[in-house]
């Protein structure tokens, strides 16, 4: 499918805003020891519906986490799809904060285990409202869990990846380290524990950098090696439904050679590059990284323009 360079250019195709406000309510579906939860913003009977994947670490269903992010990006994304017309389902992770109970500990997990989650949450929505499939939303590390569910892909409409690495996961997390001047203490102990993740081997942190001992601790080891041995390249070649790739160009965590990565693996996905847009889809003016920064704690701050359009209108299109 074609490019879609500009946030304009994706916004000729929305859908006319309504004037309801969305509709929430709780959902739930099974877990391994208990119930996955999530919330339903429901818009008309019939609607298409989307369910929305949270990014890494403790992310909650609306994009925030208690490592300092507040920016309420996967609600606003859910209130602006809804006045387009498009239903979604945004959800706390297995272990964490709804979901505390699907577990016992949220840490004993594998990128397998969130994708068994996501057919989980296809089949209660599809229940529920009797949607014929459902699409997959993720955002960051979200757009990985994304794509290994897709390699089931029955009930899958589609997929749209929301700032999701078009490289293996452990190259970016290297890429961020050696991105920021003031890692440069902690570079050789975080490149040892990335080899070692990457070769499928525990990393031995004890004697590490303390920042490096948190980021690769060993209750999370297992999971990093699972992420590291995903290739999202390969993942979306092998997938022939549609396919949204979004990525904003402010972002400091994922960038537009991700997005291009992916695209070109997958050359039938549509391409819409968000201009201003960081990686909590909130809207930046330069390249000031305290400022960019500041916006993963303003809830107040509006999406960046153009996304929803892009991710509406492409849900919507005919086909």
């Amino acid at each position: 499918m074609s490019l879609v360079a500009l946030a304009a250019a994706a916004a000729m195709v929305a859908l006319p805003i309504g004037e309801a406000p969305p509709r929430e309510e709780a959902i739930t579906a099974p877990g391994p020891l208990g119930a996955l939860a999530g919330t339903w913003a429901r818009t008309k009977p019939g609607a298409p519906i989307v369910l929305i994947i949270p990014g890494s670490g403790p992310t909650d269903r609306d994009g925030d986490s208690p490592l300092g992010i507040t920016a309420q990006s996967y609600r606003l994304l859910a209130d602006a799809l809804a006045e387009r017309g498009i239903a979604s389902v945004r959800i706390d992770k297995r272990g964490m904060f709804g979901s505390k109970a699907a577990v016992a500990d949220p840490n004993a997990v594998t990128l397998d285990d969130y994708a068994a989650d996501v057919h989980a949450w296809i089949a209660a929505i599809r229940a529920q409202t009797g949607a014929r499939c459902v699409w997959v939303a993720g955002h960051s590390e979200g757009g990985l869990v994304a794509l290994a569910a897709a390699r089931q892909p029955a009930a899958i409409c589609g997929l749209v990846l929301i700032s999701a690495p078009g490289r293996r996961l452990d190259v970016v997390m290297r890429a961020q380290f050696h991105a920021n001047p003031a890692n440069a203490p902690i570079l050789a102990d975080a490149d040892a524990a990335l080899d070692a993740l990457a070769a499928g081997h525990d990393a031995d942190v004890s004697r590490m950098h303390p920042v490096v001992q948190r980021i690769f601790a060993p209750r999370v080891q297992g999971f990093l090696k699972s992420l590291f041995a995903l290739d999202p390249a390969r993942l979306i070649a092998g997938y022939a439904g549609p396919v949204l790739i979004v990525q904003g160009d402010r972002d400091l965590q994922v960038s537009v050679a991700d997005a291009e990565a992916l695209h070109e693996a997958q050359p039938h996905a549509r391409l819409a590059i968000i201009p201003g847009m960081n990686h909590v889809l909130k809207a930046v003016a330069g390249d000031d990284r305290a400022a960019n920064l500041a916006t993963y704690g303003d809830e107040s701050l509006p999406l960046a323009p153009g996304v929803a359009e892009a991710i509406a209108g492409f849900i919507a299109a005919p086909r």
